[in-house]
């Protein structure tokens, strides 16, 4: 179970629904066990704090509320078997939960890690975007919940400031200046806040802006408050109207220590770091793309070359985590392209296309840049071939792996690249490689529903990582397994439905901290859509789902689950075409699910032609992640629909 209080206090079971926590009382009872973080709370403390003037019966009161709240949290738990969750302690009660379960209590956590660490910088942003309104916001009179919404706002104002000045002091943030805008407008005596404003503007090449934030600050500050601005915004103005170097992003230094390094060791550092996953992962990306740009600086075309293309580390999944950084490397190693010229090393070219083809990931390319990364995995393989070079052509093959998504039902063609990956990173020793090729080929497996080979390619995988410290390795596997289960709980015999939303959300917590979000966001709702279809049930309506990059195609089915036709008949009709990765199948199916319901025939037309290749794959299955189970089976009710146009 999870409870969110970031918001209107809300719980949800493990499988997504939401828990009946019955009226506000109820509610106000757990939520004031939340916010005692796991310690006790007597009786009469709770008497107190749910009226100010207690009823006679109000001791009584509380045992009734607690009891159903108990029902609600624990509904299969046996009858005269203590309470796991809302236990009775000395003269009152205890909420016993995992922090990770309570938003709050999240938030928090990622705040004190990102004090302490820079590196803990993307996991506040994810705590910051769980926020739904004030806390508490459903308990506006009690005292105690006043006291802890202040608090609270006090610390993500905090959040929302120190994460910024993370992003701006590794040499990002030009994307902050909206959210830093609104900020200043709604917290205008906040100077920090200011400051931060100014920089972003200058990150963002607006020094005039810049300096007219400045200026804003004083006189509001003056005029309002009737003081003069701290010596921190007074530095930062004159720094900024000499254009100081103090506001560029300072040259990457590692944990543990305050050496400064030059780009070629700062990158190879970098690609070790990129295979232990989490903050590392995190970290590793940030300073590779300072490497490349100090690089660039120097003027020496080849040794940028060699600083770019020397990032050689495996990537499986077909959406970026940091699209913009993404970019930004594919420009670096475009414009190192055309200064070298058709003429320049072959072996730098390579792995320079090779760059292009993996950093632009089919999921978040469209158009001249996704043809152009076609392009330029073919001539990098092309290349590596001809060199004979066997960890380039390794690199280049992985280029190839994600441009393979141009269209549903390419999955053979997957498992072929994933066959000569582990063929040829076994006999040269390339192991990071050959987990690669073991993970396509699990997905290729599993598109084809073939979840023996599947697990067997898993199992290899696992072997590879534990002797080669890949931590990410068993992230992925968790997921397969996640989605074995499902796709076995329409099975007779097989696992419940709910084991198999549990082992989804199990998988879920662990890709928490492994630095993914491309692959993360989303994807749980997806899976538990996708388990829910298998079981013919509707959607999942729960409004705290993040559905992420996936909610165009999730829509019209979640709209028609809330009972409202026309508007899923609208969204529907908004649908755009699923962007060509590894989860196309799926999103497809889902479109051509909501046109069959619906009796779009022109809808349900469109899906059955994209779909007719995949027909003997899985939906989802691409992903190695989750399941909506054949696409046959969408394909059949979807072809009905459009000839009933007919």
């Amino acid at each position: 179970m999870r409870i969110d209080v970031l918001g209107a206090v809300r719980a949800r079971h493990d499988d997504g629904g939401p828990v009946g926590l019955g009226g506000p009382r109820h509610r106000e009872v757990l939520a004031r066990l939340v916010a005692a973080e796991g310690r006790m709370v007597t009786a009469d403390t709770l008497v107190d704090d749910l009226w100010p003037e207690p009823p006679a019966r109000a001791l009584g009161a509380l045992r009734t509320f607690v009891a159903a709240l108990r029902r609600a949290i624990e509904p299969d738990r046996p009858p005269r078997t203590p309470p796991r969750v809302l236990v009775t302690e000395g003269t009152g009660y205890a909420l016993r939960m995992p922090r990770a379960a309570v938003d709050a209590h999240r938030f928090e956590d990622a705040l004190a890690e990102a004090r302490r660490s820079a590196d803990g910088v993307a996991a506040l942003g994810e705590a910051l975007s769980s926020w739904r309104g004030p806390a508490y916001a459903d308990l506006p009179d009690a005292t105690w919940a006043r006291r802890e919404r202040t608090r609270l706002d006090e610390l993500r104002l905090q959040a929302v400031e120190l994460r910024a000045g993370i992003l701006l002091d590794a040499g990002q943030g030009c994307d902050l200046v909206a959210e830093l805008g609104a900020h200043v407008a709604e917290h205008p005596w906040r100077e920090p806040a200011w400051g931060l404003l100014a920089r972003a503007l200058y990150r963002d090449g607006r020094q005039a802006d810049a300096l007219a934030t400045l200026r804003r600050a004083r006189t509001t500050l003056m005029e309002q408050l009737g003081l003069d601005p701290g010596t921190a915004l007074q530095r930062l103005e004159s720094d900024i109207l000499n254009r100081s170097a103090t506001l560029e992003a300072a040259p990457p230094a590692w944990p543990g220590t305050d050496v400064r390094l030059g780009p070629r060791t700062t990158v190879h550092l970098a690609r070790t770091l990129a295979l232990a996953g989490s903050d590392a992962l995190v970290l590793s990306r940030r300073n590779r793309l300072a490497a490349a740009e100090a690089a660039e600086r120097t003027g020496d075309v080849a040794l940028t070359a060699r600083v770019i293309g020397a990032y050689d580390v495996p990537a499986i999944w077909s959406r970026a985590d940091d699209p913009e950084q993404s970019r930004a490397v594919v420009s670096a190693a475009e414009r190192t392209l055309t200064a070298l010229g058709p003429g320049g090393a072959p072996d730098l070219r390579a792995r320079l296309l090779a760059t292009v083809a993996v950093e632009s990931r089919s999921a978040d390319t469209h158009g001249s840049a996704a043809q152009n990364a076609h392009r330029a995995a073919r001539r990098a393989e092309a290349l590596a071939r001809d060199l004979g070079d066997p960890a380039l052509l390794a690199f280049a093959l992985n280029g190839v792996f994600l441009q393979s998504f141009s269209r549903p039902g390419l999955a053979p063609e997957r498992d072929e690249i994933g066959t000569e990956l582990v063929s040829l990173s076994t006999r040269h020793g390339l192991p990071t490689f050959a987990i690669l090729g073991r993970l396509v080929r699990m997905q290729s497996a599993s598109a084809r529903g073939d979840l023996k080979a599947a697990a067997g390619h898993a199992t290899a995988a696992e072997e590879l990582a534990a002797v080669h410290e890949s931590p990410l390795v068993s992230v992925l596997t968790r997921w397969f397994r996640a989605r074995v289960t499902a796709a076995r709980s329409t099975e007779a015999g097989g696992p419940t439905a709910a084991a198999a939303a549990a082992a989804y959300r199990a998988a879920d917590e662990a890709l928490t901290t492994a630095g993914m979000p491309g692959l993360r966001r989303g994807l749980l709702p997806l899976a538990l859509l996708g388990l829910r279809l298998l079981h013919d049930r509707p959607a999942p309506t729960d409004p705290q789902y993040d559905w992420g990059p996936h909610l165009p195609w999730a829509a019209p089915l979640v709209l028609l689950a809330r009972n409202r036709p026309e508007e899923a008949r609208t969204a529907l009709a908004a649908t755009p075409e699923p962007p060509r990765d590894h989860l196309q199948e799926a999103l497809w199916c889902l479109t051509a699910h909501a046109a069959a319901r619906l009796g779009d025939h022109e809808t349900a037309a469109r899906a059955a032609t994209a779909l007719r290749d995949a027909r003997d794959e899985d939906a989802g299955g691409a992903s190695g992640l989750l399941t909506l189970g054949p696409v046959k089976r969408y394909l059949t009710e979807t072809e009905a629909c459009a000839a009933d146009a007919v």
